[in-house]
């Protein structure tokens, strides 16, 4: 069974940088894939960047240019690191899993994933 545990969420002012991390076990490389999501107040789930296999990602386009997505497969932790942060990038960041094909997940879809951490608060301030 894969667990997941987000971290390094935090306050920042617009325009700063924070880099989110969730550490896995029970991870197995080449099945599961590995998927960033965040919900502000108010509003749905969305998808942020998705990564299998450690070389293939997929981004929000809000995300593309800004955040990168890696896995660190010495120690099974998966990064988020945010760039040029915006007041409405604030909201609770997930970590996420699944068993699915790219090619299900390739859309970020929160219903594709099954797995989920607890989230970590990011607030982004003007």
């Amino acid at each position: 069974q894969i667990q997941l545990a987000e971290s390094g969420g935090g306050s920042v002012q617009a325009g700063g940088s924070l880099r989110l991390s969730c550490e896995v076990s029970g991870y197995v490389p080449n099945s599961h894939k590995l998927a960033w999501f965040r919900q502000a107040p108010g509003k749905e789930r969305e998808g942020v960047a998705a990564l299998a296999r450690n070389d293939i990602t997929t981004y929000a386009s809000y995300a593309k240019g800004r955040f990168t997505i890696s896995l660190d497969s010495t120690n099974n932790t998966l990064y988020l690191q945010m760039n040029d942060l915006k007041p409405e990038d604030t909201a609770m960041y997930y970590c996420a899993a699944s068993l699915k094909g790219w090619y299900y997940l390739v859309n970020l879809r929160s219903t594709e994933f099954p797995y989920w951490g607890q989230g970590t608060q990011v607030s982004v301030s003007s």
